[in-house]
């Protein structure tokens, strides 16, 4: 039987002349929406960013019937909240009343827009769908785009009132 050489006197595989003397890759371009990666369940991938360009970025990649969804959503937040923040983390939009304190986001998901309110416990009406963090509630908006807009309304007008979450 032959020996196999060990992991610690294994050689590294050597770098071809022109990959040893290329500069460093320089960072790519931000990517068109034309190019925007969908994550599992169909959310787009978003790099971080804060205001309404990088939100409105998403929204655009959102997929079929999700991007109509996302524009109400925050045509809905931007009228009920005047000077909204905005940011996009973790390939989602989050809505504040600073920079560093949010009340709400939301994210795709292959059959519904999951809509997070961060201290959604203590909004009247409860939102209805449950959370394993205690203070969060979550609505959810299937394909058929069913949304009580006053509803949503008057939760976004007490979230924006309420401690916002740090993130």
């Amino acid at each position: 039987m032959a020996d196999k050489p060990s992991k610690k006197t294994a050689k590294p595989a050597k770098k071809s002349a022109a990959a040893a003397k290329s500069p460093k890759p320089q960072k790519a371009a931000p990517k068109k929406s034309s190019e925007l990666k969908l994550l599992s369940g169909g959310n787009p991938q978003i790099a971080k960013g804060y205001g309404d360009a990088p939100v409105q970025a998403y929204i655009a990649a959102m997929p079929d019937w999700k991007s109509d969804v996302g524009r109400r959503l925050d045509a809905l937040v931007t009228r009920a909240v005047p000077g909204v923040q905005k940011a996009i983390k973790w390939n989602s939009p989050f809505y504040g009343m600073d920079d560093k304190h949010w009340f709400l986001s939301f994210h795709c998901f292959a059959k519904y827009i999951k809509i997070a309110f961060f201290r959604g416990a203590s909004l009247r009406p409860v939102p209805p769908e449950t959370s394993t963090q205690k203070d969060v509630r979550y609505l959810h908006i299937q394909e058929d785009g069913q949304l009580d807009e006053a509803q949503f309304t008057a939760w976004v007008k007490q979230a924006s009132k309420l401690p916002g979450e740090k993130m």
